[in-house]
């Protein structure tokens, strides 16, 4: 059995290929997913499928109906298959592609999640199937030319930074009440930077968007309703009051905004600014305000004292060794989240979770002295 479909000729890299365009439900009938577990990996021309995220891209389409987004598959067809074009007119790279379905054998080069998070979608919603998505077809040759293809079409792509998907993801509502508050509190406004995830070292910034967003995250929880609505606008507005108080305890933050202190000084010398204890002060605040909801801000007082020095003399700051400091570095990894949280919450005088308290234990004894004495 022969198919026609409209196609574009061109060229690259010395060789021809064809654009096309498949509907849907032609993507889980025309790419098989070859098992290339099954082969070592020096014999396969493809990653093998990572069927853990297949759910994900799955959940983006059906979730996205109306504004999902693909860039082309590319694959390459087998030399038993049969290709003719026949252009429009004479030298038109515009035309149609003859294929005979038989033999008809495709490998992806790029695009086999897509591919399967799209079939997996269809199952769920069969309407999607009328939508269309682009296919780049290669002749295939050989399998040094697939792997070679495979790691060229996958060599310079780098995935965008956090604060930047952040700053660009207008369907994630945390994603924009995290840059409402980037102007709504005073500290944040114009020391946020909102497209790199680490800071170098001599800018004026204080914080990463991506930090940023993830402390919202600790002190609201991920679900915030659209803009607009009376969730959104509550959470806004805690959220505000909750950083701006935090603003006058945390006396540091003022001082850079007003000129007093130079940001690089800040973050050299302290841990303030830092992600793990952004993260640390969001999940703090929201423990404060569920145990506390009427003064949590008389409450919140106990922090002023905090001694946020990376160090003290030549020696790692006690209160943050082996929490968020390891081998005189500040780490970020979950148990130094989890250490730092429950350090805080301690000072606080908030409840402290059985895990919380166990791996604050592992902690250095000087830590706990440190502790002990805030």
């Amino acid at each position: 059995m022969k198919v026609s479909i409209p196609a574009i000729r061109g060229t690259m890299g010395g060789r021809q290929y064809y654009t096309i365009s498949l509907s849907m439900a032609e993507v889980p009938r025309f790419f098989r997913f070859n098992d290339w577990e099954q082969c070592t990996p020096e014999l396969r021309a493809q990653r093998v499928l990572n069927k853990s995220r297949v759910p994900d891209i799955m959940k983006y389409v059906l979730d996205n109906e109306d504004g999902y987004l693909f860039s082309s598959i590319t694959a390459s067809y087998s030399s038993a298959v049969t290709v003719r074009f026949t252009p429009v007119a004479d030298n038109s790279d515009l035309g149609t592609l003859e294929m005979e379905l038989e033999n008809l054998e495709l490998i992806i080069n790029d695009g086999q999640h897509r591919s399967a998070g799209i079939a997996a979608a269809i199952k769920e919603n069969p309407a999607l199937a009328k939508d269309r998505i682009s296919v780049l077809l290669f002749p295939m040759e050989n399998l040094e030319r697939l792997q070679q293809m495979f790691t060229d079409l996958n060599r310079y792509a780098h995935k965008t930074s956090k604060s930047l998907d952040i700053l660009y993801d207008h369907r994630d509502n945390l994603s924009a009440l995290t840059m409402d508050l980037s102007e709504r509190v005073e500290v944040f406004r114009g020391l946020v930077d909102k497209e790199k995830i680490t800071i170098p070292l001599r800018s004026d910034k204080l914080f990463t968007l991506s930090t940023l967003y993830d402390a919202n995250e600790e002190l609201l929880g991920e679900k915030v309703d659209k803009r607009g609505t009376k969730d959104y606008e509550e959470k806004a507005s805690l959220a505000t009051e909750y950083w701006t108080a935090l603003s006058t305890i945390i006396p540091d933050w003022r001082k850079v905004k007003d000129g007093d202190l130079k940001s690089p000084a800040l973050r050299q010398e302290k841990i303030n600014t830092h992600a793990v204890v952004m993260r640390a002060l969001g999940g703090a605040g929201r423990a404060l305000i569920d145990e506390h909801p009427t003064d949590w801000k008389k409450r919140l007082e106990a922090l002023r004292q905090v001694d946020w020095r990376k160090s003290v003399g030549s020696n790692v700051n006690p209160l943050w060794d082996n929490v968020c400091i390891t081998a005189g570095s500040v780490v970020s990894n979950r148990q130094a989240r989890v250490q730092t949280l429950a350090v805080l919450k301690k000072i606080l005088g908030l409840a402290i979770a059985v895990r919380e308290q166990k791996l604050l234990d592992q902690g250095s004894a000087r830590a706990a002295k440190a502790l002990a004495r805030a």
